[in-house]
């Protein structure tokens, strides 16, 4: 049975109802905190058990026959997110896993000033120890992510953020594809090579781009990092998500999220979303 984790979620949801087209429901179980929240799923034929990774004892019972299980990492950072990958690791190799995926990112570095990065280093260190073949997905910076980074330029016309870099902007469902491919395939074998949309776009791009899609000029303004999330502080976000905010622009003026590579395009079989077509669907109203 090859086990889903987070299928609640965009990334792992994608994910469970991909494989549905590729193997039979049976043999596909999800992991999840909120079991009511995937009724539909079980509707369809899949197995829905609850696992929460931070309640440990939960997950033997989800991870019940798992052939193999893909770990979706959480939306938390610090150590509780690694001890939370850590117990779901652990627990996947106690049910006599196989093969454990875990979601990673192309910036993966114990050095990086982006909060999930170390995480997502730590986690991958743990599957090196796990003593289970293992695949870590490198995947390339979400596009929406980028949605949401730009999301007030939409209404003020300008685009007030720290000098930043040029990132690998990547779509969930070209990922998800992926995911499904390397579990139900022999492909991705230990850290994958960056998983990443077709170009590099920086924030200026984002605001050209904007602007042809919109048809309203939006311009990019550099602030400082200080100015930046006092602002976002200002406007009511948790100063732990101000200061992640900050580290990503950070990560991004080092070049972390700028490699584009060519394997996911090569293992899909075709091209990847460009983050002009995602945003413009996005963005714009359908017709």
């Amino acid at each position: 049975m090859i086990i889903v984790t987070g299928a609640n979620g965009q990334l792992g949801r994608m994910v469970a109802e991909r494989l549905l087209k590729r193997v039979p429901a049976g043999e596909i179980g999800v992991s999840v905190r909120e079991v009511e929240a995937a009724r539909d799923l079980e509707a369809q034929g899949i197995r829905v058990r609850r696992g929460d990774f931070d309640d440990p004892e939960t997950l033997p019972h989800a991870f019940e026959c798992a052939s193999q299980v893909l770990i979706v990492s959480t939306g938390t950072t610090g150590e509780a997110a690694v001890r939370g990958h850590r117990a779901a690791i652990d627990a996947a190799a106690a049910a006599g896993a196989k093969r454990i995926l875990y979601t990673s990112h192309m910036g993966a570095n114990p050095s990086s000033p982006f909060h999930p990065m170390p995480d997502h280093a730590a986690t991958e260190e743990a599957l090196r120890r796990s003593g289970v073949p293992f695949t870590s997905l490198r995947n390339g910076f979400y596009a929406s992510s980028a949605l949401e980074l730009v999301r007030a330029s939409l209404e003020t016309g300008v685009l007030a953020v720290p000098e930043d870099g040029p990132v690998a902007w990547t779509a969930h469902a070209d990922l998800a594809d992926a995911a499904v491919l390397a579990l139900t395939g022999e492909v991705l074998d230990g850290l994958s090579p960056a998983l990443t949309g077709p170009e590099v776009i920086d924030m200026a791009g984002i605001a050209k781009i904007l602007t042809r899609v919109t048809g309203r000029p939006i311009r990019r303004v550099v602030v400082s990092d200080g100015d930046y999330r006092a602002q976002l502080v200002t406007h009511g976000a948790p100063e732990s998500a101000a200061d992640l905010l900050v580290g990503l622009f950070a990560a991004s003026r080092r070049g972390d999220f700028a490699p584009v590579d060519p394997t996911l395009a090569d293992l899909l079989g075709r091209p990847t979303v460009c983050l002009e077509d995602y945003l413009k669907s996005a963005v714009t109203p359908p017709r």
